[in-house]
């Protein structure tokens, strides 16, 4: 994989996200966990001098298990995939960590960074440093139809933004 820049980034993440999917990862060569997602942001908030920051935004509810690296670690990973690989993505997000090695079970090939995990595989990832986490909470739902649709069990998200510092693509 090779190394591209913010501005180099061409991806429709509305449809990288919420149609291809990806995964969030959190952990290093001592310990990991990956989950599927298909909610997401991409985008810059906090600029510094005249170029936004750019940032990706994760949802992880408090009973997935990949939520407790997440929480311990400065580093998450968001990882797309072509599309050929959608099937085991699907069983990743089926699965947990905590009760089978389901990474290996799908065939993927970790690769660990300095503080972060990704897959040989992909054809995108993200390197976020966590910079803000915070869960969602009822009473600040303006639609309330959002809860009746997605929080039947409260089982809130949390929200992590993290600072992209490095974008890898395949070559």
């Amino acid at each position: 994989m090779r190394e591209i820049t913010a501005k180099e980034l061409n991806i429709n993440p509305i449809t990288a996200i919420s149609e291809e999917w990806m995964l969030i990862t959190a952990g290093t060569e001592a310990g990991y966990n990956t989950m599927t997602a298909s909610w997401g942001h991409i985008g810059s908030i906090w600029g510094r001098r005249s170029f936004g920051m750019g940032t990706a935004i994760c949802y992880v509810r408090p009973q997935r298990y990949t939520k407790e690296f997440i929480d311990r670690e400065e580093y998450y990973t968001l990882t797309f995939f072509p599309a050929e690989y959608k099937d085991k993505l699907g069983y990743l997000g089926a699965h947990s960590g905590r009760d089978e090695d389901k990474v290996g079970k799908v065939g993927l090939t970790p690769v660990f960074g300095d503080g972060y995990t990704y897959f040989a595989e992909a054809s995108l990832v993200l390197v976020c440093r966590k910079l803000y986490q915070a869960p969602m909470l009822e009473e600040h739902f303006v639609d309330k139809s959002v809860v009746e649709d997605h929080y039947k069990a409260k089982d809130f998200h949390d929200m992590y933004i993290g600072e992209i510092v490095k974008i890898l693509v395949q070559d």
